[in-house]
């Protein structure tokens, strides 16, 4: 079992900078595209649906920037590690404060990102040594 996930973490771990980036840039264009509708779907406030793609987008920016280096700083990688962490818990936050008018729409969005940022994160934090350095780096 474990050299199967050593084989699995392997194909994932050179490309989690991208899977994290492209995630983040894609959900966060989605809810700007959306977010009145999706304010009327989770029933919450439009500002909150707005902010919370407008946070995307930044953090998708930093994880890109890294993930485009050719040589990546530790401490960026353990910052971009804390960040998503951080959202998670913003994430779990909004939850409990939205409880009392959000939809299960909204509690199944929420709920997934935190535990979606929360995995990118930890895994980041694991393999963070092997982050430092370019997925293609020896091409």
């Amino acid at each position: 079992m474990t050299e199967r996930m050593s084989l699995s973490a392997n194909r994932i771990v050179p490309a989690l900078l991208w899977i994290d980036c492209v995630g983040a840039l894609v959900v966060g264009g989605l809810v700007l595209t959306g977010y009145r509708f999706l304010s009327d779907w989770y029933h919450v406030d439009w500002r909150l649906i707005l902010f919370m793609g407008l946070a995307n987008i930044l953090y998708g920016c930093y994880s890109l920037s890294l993930a485009i280096r050719r040589h990546r700083p530790l401490p960026l990688i353990v910052l971009l590690a804390i960040a998503n962490m951080g959202w998670a818990a913003i994430c779990l936050a909004l939850l409990w404060t939205q409880w009392h008018v959000i939809s299960l729409l909204g509690v199944v969005h929420l709920f997934g990102e935190a535990i979606y940022v929360a995995s990118l994160g930890l895994m980041e934090l694991i393999f963070r040594q092997r982050l430092t350095t370019a997925w293609l780096s020896n091409i």
